[in-house]
């Protein structure tokens, strides 16, 4: 509801494209900036208690948000201000986030179902959130959702401190954080698999996301509606998104999730090369629900396989890298959407983003080989075994489990 009301809110103060991508790039660039040093903190501490700290902080943002909106004060300077606020936040909450969800999960056999049933969640809230947004916009205004985002942080700390949860062994660390930042960056490097995978989630990031920021002007201009039409929009894409996540808690081990990961980002690609290019609500609405489909495979598969092939003891510095890959690449990709969509107009910059993400599904082909051969057929237990360039660090990592 939150993300909608802001992108309805920055345009109908501005009514511009370019400033749309503004605001996207300003709440995502600060998580990008500090993804590595965010990683090495998040190992530092207990994860649980840091959780309650950044939906804490998340909460008094959404109410600021929720002030400002409904005192009919609110200005672009003060929302990207905010967002710069929520993108400080995210950045040590979305990797303790994620190494938080391997704590809860005793059997690690049943990690890649709790991933996806966790995207599940998250899609259906996707889903119903922008169609309620639409309707609540439409009535009373943008403050009220983001009042109603502020009050459900309360559900989630609630949540957290209700949790019993024995913390995993933590190793006093000897070396510096500017050590572990490199130690962490030469095992993304080195370790093929976790490269290439993040390589791809990257560029689908930084093309496939961005059109999100742009479905504005598509609901007012391509196909003259307002925040209803938005909502519809936003919607089918949550529902795609949805049914994406559930197909991933019905299978039962990572074998073959590579190939997915290919499907996925040619699916997006074409969906959004074939939205570009539509002006009629029915058929923009069916490729929506295949373009949140394909976004939300891409972004589960990435998580799982990388969850799946990472050690523990870098789990959280490795997911800091799929945070900066998600909030590094989105940024700039919004904001190229927005620079673009003002020089040749939202339509075509979708089909170009489209493009770049067929051409993203085809390079990973020639490396599927090789991605597949990390992930044995066998059963997700062998899966899971870290394999390192380096051997001494194989048997280091296996001393550890």
């Amino acid at each position: 509801m939150t993300r909608l009301a802001t992108t309805w809110l920055v345009y109908r103060l501005t009514h511009s494209a370019l400033l749309l991508g503004v605001v996207s790039f300003a709440g995502q660039i600060v998580a990008f900036a500090l993804g590595p040093l965010a990683g090495v903190w998040v190992e530092r501490l207990n994860r649980r208690k840091l959780l309650v700290w950044t939906q804490s902080a998340a909460a008094v943002q959404s109410f600021a948000m929720a002030a400002l909106a409904l005192a009919h004060v609110i200005t672009l300077s003060e929302i990207i201000a905010l967002a710069v606020l929520q993108g400080l936040i995210n950045a040590f909450d979305m990797p303790a986030r994620q190494s938080f969800l391997v704590q809860m999960v005793e059997d690690r056999n049943d990690l890649s179902n709790a991933i996806a049933i966790n995207s599940s969640m998250v899609n259906g809230a996707r889903l119903i959130g922008p169609a309620i947004a639409g309707v609540v916009i439409a009535a009373v205004g943008e403050g009220w959702c983001f009042l109603i985002d502020g009050i459900s942080y309360l559900a989630v700390i609630a949540s957290l401190l209700m949790m019993h949860i024995a913390p995993p062994m933590m190793r006093r660390n000897a070396t510096s954080m500017l050590e572990q930042m490199r130690e962490g960056w030469d095992y993304v490097r080195t370790f093929w698999p976790i490269r290439t995978i993040l390589l791809l989630f990257a560029l689908i990031s930084l093309m496939g996301y961005p059109y999100m920021v742009l479905l504005p002007i598509f609901a007012a201009q391509v196909l003259h509606g307002g925040p209803a039409t938005l909502g519809w929009l936003s919607g089918a894409s949550g529902m795609g998104a949805l049914v994406s996540a559930l197909s991933l808690a019905a299978r039962k081990s990572v074998a073959g999730l590579a190939r997915m990961l290919q499907i996925a980002a040619a699916m997006l690609g074409c969906a959004l090369m074939l939205f570009g290019l539509s002006h009629t609500l029915w058929l923009s609405l069916a490729l929506m629900v295949l373009a949140g489909f394909g976004l939300i495979q891409v972004a589960s598969v990435s998580n799982t396989l990388i969850q799946s092939l990472v050690s523990e003891d870098k789990r959280a510095r490795v997911m800091s890298y799929y945070t900066m890959a998600f909030f590094g690449a989105a940024p700039f990709g919004s904001l190229l959407a927005g620079a673009l969509a003002h020089r040749i107009g939202a339509p075509h910059t979708v089909f170009v983003s489209g493009v770049f993400c067929v051409a993203g599904s085809l390079w990973f082909t020639f490396h599927l080989r090789k991605v597949d051969g990390h992930i044995r057929p066998g059963g997700q237990d062998r899966a899971l075994e870290p394999m390192s360039l380096n051997p001494i660090e194989r048997k280091t990592d296996r001393a550890l489990v």
